[in-house]
């Protein structure tokens, strides 16, 4: 059986027990906007984010990110934003609440990840899921470390890590 995660955090010093789970509100791209264009040029909600621009629409979908840790019972999740295609979108938004689980929807990261060099435009797979559960996203296999830690898992002290930089900020 495996252990559930724990640790003491080396920055606060407080004991944190549970699997280590972080998101984001918005793909980076809408952080980046003023709050007139925000306003004007965003739609996004939970789920979902459409910006619109002189050259087109950029189309966002909230997903989650499932890393394995060693030994552990529970991954490490991150709920982020991949950047899909206007056909996707489109097909994936249609089929709310009735996806074809087998589908698979190319994408782009669109969050930067504390820890990791920059993730912004990581090649992914999204796979719609029912029951009201956020898309799985799927990193296509890379040299990048976080596509590494998906493919291969995070040791223990490799998940404390990343969980303490991205509660406290600091590395």
């Amino acid at each position: 059986m495996a252990a559930i995660f724990a640790f003491t955090c080396s920055c606060c010093g407080q004991q944190h027990e549970g699997s280590p789970s972080f998101g984001y509100k918005a793909p980076m791209h809408f952080d980046h906007l003023s709050d007139h264009d925000k306003k004007s040029l965003a739609t996004i909600n939970d789920d979902l984010c459409k910006i619109e621009h002189p050259e087109g629409t950029d189309y966002f979908a909230r997903v989650v990110l499932e890393l394995p840790i060693q030994g552990g019972e529970e991954p490490f999740l991150w709920g982020v934003w991949v950047s899909l295609s206007k056909e996707s979108f489109e097909k994936y938004t249609s089929t709310w609440g009735e996806h074809d689980e087998s589908d698979s929807y190319f994408g782009w990261f669109a969050n930067r990840l504390p820890h990791y060099p920059d993730t912004i435009n990581l090649k992914t797979n999204v796979r719609p899921r029912n029951g009201g559960a956020r898309p799985y996203l799927e990193l296509q296999p890379s040299d990048h470390p976080l596509s590494v830690h998906y493919q291969h898992g995070l040791t223990v002290q490799e998940a404390q890590e990343i969980a303490e930089e991205a509660m406290h900020g600091r590395s």
